[in-house]
C-alpha cells in the first residue's frame, strides 16, 4: 500500500527571512509552513509557533538577526500541529488564539498531532521536546487588538475556511496582512478541516483590507497589490476547483473514488506542480464529499480514519 506523499518528504528545507513591511518579516521554507515576525517598540510579535521547538528556535535565529528584543506575544491563527507545537520555545507572556481554536484544541487537538505526526515525519523531527498541547493563555471572539508600544496590531476572525477558528493578524501602519492558511501562494491548501462553501466570502473578507503586502499560511511572501490579488484569486480557484466536481458527484450519488477521480480531471492539469499537493488532495477531497452530503463540522482525522480513507482510495 502506497503512503502519503508527504511520509517520503524529508529533504530539509531552504528558509528565507523577507521584510514584508518595515520590522514586519515573514519566515517562509519552500512550501512548509510560514511563520510571521512583527517587532514593535519593546517587544516581538510571532505570529504561527511551527511544529516544534527544534524549527521555533530557526524562526529565533532570524528574529534574533534583526532585534534583540523579548519576545513578549504569540498569536495562532488557527490549531493544526505544525502550526502550534513549538510554541514552548518562544518563552511569550500572552499566547493568543479565538475562542473557536480553544475549542477546536480541546475536542480534536491530541487527536490532529497523532494525525499529523503521522503524515510529516520531516516536520517533527526532535519532537520529544514538545511538553504537550499548546493552550492559549488570551482568547478573543470577533476581533482582538495589541499594542506593542504604539504599534497596533489588529487580530480578527473574518470567516471560516481553513479551520472554523481561523483568525488573520493585520498591522495597519504597514498595511502588512497574515493570513495563516486562508491564502496560500504556489502551495495547495489543505481542506481536511475546511469550509468550501464559506471560503470563498472569506478569501473577500481578506481582499477587503486591501493589503500592500501579505503572508500566506505556505509559500512565497506577497509584496505588491497584483502579487496580492493574485494569491487571492488564485487560492479562491484552488477552493472551486476542488469543491465543484465533488458537489456534482455527490448529487448523483457518487462514490468517494468518483469523487476523487473528478477532482484529479479538475485539479491536476492547474496545480499539481504545487508543494504539498499530493498530500493535502485525498483530505481534501475527503472533506468536499462530507460537506456536499451536509456534514457541515468536519470529522475529526485520526491516524486511523487517515488510513482508512487512503485504502477506499487507493481500492
Amino acid at each position: 500500500m502506497k503512503g502519503f506523499a508527504s511520509a517520503g518528504d524529508l529533504t530539509e528545507k531552504t528558509v528565507s527571512f523577507t521584510e514584508v513591511g518595515r520590522d514586519i518579516y515573514a519566515f517562509t521554507a519552500e512550501g512548509d509552513p510560514n511563520t510571521g515576525v512583527i517587532v514593535g517598540d519593546d517587544s516581538v510579535m510571532i505570529v504561527e509557533a511551527q511544529a516544534t521547538p527544534r524549527l521555533a528556535r530557526k524562526v529565533i535565529d532570524c528574529v534574533r538577526s534583526v532585534t534583540d528584543k523579548p519576545i513578549s506575544h504569540l498569536v495562532l491563527t488557527h490549531y493544526h500541529a505544525v502550526r502550534v507545537l513549538g510554541a514552548a520555545a518562544y518563552g511569550a507572556r500572552e499566547v493568543i488564539m479565538s475562542a473557536t481554536t480553544r475549542a477546536m484544541v480541546a475536542e480534536r487537538g491530541q487527536e490532529d498531532w497523532d494525525s499529523e505526526f503521522a503524515r510529516f515525519p520531516r516536520l517533527f523531527q526532535g519532537h520529544e521536546e514538545i511538553p504537550g498541547l499548546t493552550w492559549p493563555t488570551t482568547t478573543f471572539t470577533g476581533s482582538m487588538t495589541v499594542w506593542l508600544g504604539t504599534r497596533r496590531v489588529d487580530i480578527a476572525q473574518v470567516g471560516r475556511a481553513h479551520t472554523a477558528g481561523d483568525a488573520v493578524v493585520w498591522v495597519p501602519d504597514e498595511e502588512v496582512l497574515y493570513t495563516g492558511d486562508i491564502v496560500e501562494y504556489h502551495s495547495a491548501c489543505y481542506c481536511g478541516d475546511g469550509h468550501f462553501t464559506d471560503w470563498p466570502a472569506t478569501l473577500d473578507a481578506v481582499a477587503a483590507y486591501d493589503p500592500r503586502a501579505i503572508a500566506p499560511g505556505r509559500g512565497d511572501a506577497l509584496i505588491g497589490a497584483d502579487r496580492v490579488a493574485e494569491a487571492i484569486a488564485n487560492t479562491k480557484d484552488f477552493i472551486r476547483s476542488t469543491y465543484r466536481p465533488v458537489q456534482k458527484v455527490a448529487a448523483r450519488g457518487g462514490t468517494l473514488k468518483e469523487a476523487w477521480e473528478a477532482v484529479r480531471a479538475e485539479c491536476d492539469p492547474k496545480f499539481a506542480d504545487y508543494a504539498i499537493y499530493e498530500h493535502c488532495l485525498p483530505f481534501n477531497v475527503a472533506r468536499a464529499y462530507d460537506e456536499a452530503r451536509g456534514i457541515d463540522t468536519p470529522r475529526i482525522w485520526t491516524a486511523e480514519r487517515d488510513r482508512e480513507m487512503w485504502d477506499q482510495l487507493q481500492g
